[in-house]
């Protein structure tokens, strides 16, 4: 392979990054959840095998490819990378169709753009639909007296003579052949007042959304996610961020109006983005969870909600209402070594340990017992701890700590001198610190 190949270790580090993260996504998914991840080619085939380990190859639903850029840079003379993959996996495979009845509503799209060359489409007659004056759509024929005369002879017509077809000559966006397989689908080609030639797609079955989104689909590239941000904050702030309309069309495939969306890669924060513009449009009760680990999680994710949600009056952009907040992330509860980091403070160590065992948040400490945690179905809790000294659970520590009879005890402490037939004559369950202390 020689010196230029590939550098196994790249994909090996971004594995060992990926893996952990990805398992604690999959605990986090409710059962009827999923996950959409994007991923450019370089480690495409990588995460699809290491999705199917941790997701189950079972749940896997497809791959979605987005048009992600009309302008790709020339980073290859053999092909141009404008397609990012999308991949999907649901916590347990159902039924539920992934429906576009939802989707953002596209636009008319151009059919000329200025940067190509020009080149001749024949269009049948009727083919092109005119808006006439009063605003109404009638469809064309060619030749009729109905529209005003400028509305044809504005346009470059090459050969007007023949009465089944018109030749037009322009930049177009498609060849001949795309344009009739676009027209037999249903495809609509508008003409505005000003002869500006559009098209609306019109074969989009909303049961089946297609494996192409792009355009077609109201779903923008790259290069306008861009320019919405340089709008929002008066400068360019980020580079190839997402498009809010990619992350919208997505959220439709699966969840409802009350659904939590969680973005484990914040970046420039278009996730929150996307959740408050359906909110604001559909008057949803949606709610999002912005993670990002990058030092401009304030400065751009965290300020980008907070101006999507104000409005931004020199830029004319309009406030989507809402609120969130936005917390920094504290010390770990263990050092790399496993053991458990005391510079974080019991109080803390104490709220993980009971939201651990109970899925609760822990109340006011109890003034008469340090050790009690709280109670949850007749389990009680203890947490017999030290800073800086090993505790040990005995008969002794039994007595002098338990305060509140119940059906069971779930204790924790670092040593414990009971046998296991004593445990459970004495219904105690012991958790050793800090190896049984839950990791998510």
């Amino acid at each position: 392979m020689g010196a230029e190949g590939e550098d196994f270790s790249r994909h090996d580090k971004w594995l060992c990054m990926m893996y952990p993260r990805l398992v604690l996504l999959q605990k986090l998914l409710s059962d009827n959840g999923a996950i959409f991840i994007s991923i450019d080619d370089n480690e495409q085939a990588t995460l699809k095998l290491l999705c199917d380990e941790v997701f189950g190859a079972n749940n896997f639903i497809g791959q979605w490819l987005w048009y992600k850029s009309a302008t790709p840079p020339n980073l290859s003379y053999k092909i141009k990378k404008n397609l990012e993959y999308i991949l999907c996996y649901e916590k347990k495979r159902s039924n539920k169709k992934y429906s576009g009845i939802q989707k953002v509503s596209p636009s008319d799209d151009p059919l000329i753009k200025p940067q190509n060359t020009f080149k001749e489409l024949i269009f049948p007659i009727g083919s092109i639909h005119f808006k006439g004056e009063d605003g109404t759509i009638h469809k064309g024929t060619y030749g009729t007296q109905r529209y005003p005369s400028e509305l044809l002879t504005d346009m470059i017509i090459v050969n007007g003579v023949n009465t089944n077809e018109v030749i037009f000559r322009n930049r177009f966006i498609w060849v001949q052949e795309k344009l009739e397989a676009e027209l037999l689908s249903g495809t609509v080609i508008n003409c505005s007042r000003a002869c500006v030639l559009s098209y609306k797609k019109a074969n989009y079955d909303p049961e089946v959304p297609p494996n192409l989104i792009d355009s077609s689909v109201g779903v923008n590239t790259t290069e306008e996610a861009g320019k919405f941000l340089t709008k929002l904050f008066g400068r360019k702030v980020f580079d190839f961020p997402k498009d809010v309309s990619l992350i919208q069309y997505l959220i439709n495939f699966q969840s409802g109006k009350n659904a939590v969306i969680l973005d484990s890669f914040a970046g420039s924060g278009t996730t929150a983005n996307a959740v408050l513009n359906l909110n604001q449009k559909d008057n949803g009760n949606r709610r999002f969870i912005l993670v990002e680990l990058s030092d401009y999680a304030e400065s751009i994710t965290a300020e980008r909600v907070r101006r999507v949600i104000n409005g931004v009056d020199e830029a004319n952009i309009q406030g989507t209402g809402g609120a969130f907040d936005y917390y920094e992330l504290g010390e770990p509860l263990f050092h790399e070594n496993g053991n458990l980091n005391e510079d974080v403070g019991e109080d803390k160590i104490r709220e993980y340990i009971f939201f651990s065992e109970t899925q609760q948040p822990l109340s006011e400490r109890n003034p008469k017992n340090k050790y009690y945690l709280g109670s949850l179905f007749d389990t009680a809790y203890y947490f017999y701890y030290k800073p800086n000294s090993l505790t040990t659970l005995n008969h002794e520590t039994l007595r002098r700590i338990v305060s509140k009879k119940a059906e069971q005890y779930v204790i924790y402490a670092d040593i414990c001198t009971l046998t296991e037939q004593e445990m459970q004559q004495l219904c105690v369950i012991f958790k050793k610190i800090p190896r049984d202390i839950k990791r998510f």
